[in-house]
């Protein structure tokens, strides 16, 4: 078993940072992939962000490419992901995911790609 613990959400004005943390217990960290999700009310959980176990591949969500940027500290046990730029519509309750890998692999875009999850860390970006 994993377990996720997100912090760092928050109320910010449109144009802004935050910072999202995710720390992780229960297993190796290194050998697991790790993601951002993110749910708005009424819409599907969508992908945003991961990077592979060894921190040298990472995926964007087009929508968050060149503002957004997913890090890992393996020696930390922790993934954070610096949200810049902020827009309204970036609102939402933000999840961090965690899957088993190999070889540095990053898993599908798809939450089913993922065995853990975190409760979730609130971001709203006011406009």
């Amino acid at each position: 078993q994993v377990q996720l613990v997100e912090s760092g959400g928050g109320l910010v004005q449109a144009g802004g940072s935050l910072r999202l943390s995710c720390a992780a217990s229960g297993r190796t960290f290194s050998n697991y992939a790790m993601g951002w999700f993110r749910q708005s009310p009424g819409k599907e959980r969508e992908f945003v962000t991961a990077v592979s176990g060894n921190g040298i591949s990472t995926d964007y969500a087009d929508s968050v490419k060149g503002r957004f940027t997913i890090s890992r500290d393996n020696a930390k046990n922790t993934v954070s992901l610096q949200m810049n730029t902020l827009k309204p519509e970036d609102t939402a309750v933000y999840y961090c995911a965690a899957t088993r890998t190999w070889n540095g692999i990053i898993p599908g875009r798809g939450k089913t790609s993922y065995a853990y999850w975190g409760q979730g860390t609130q971001v709203t970006v006011s406009s």
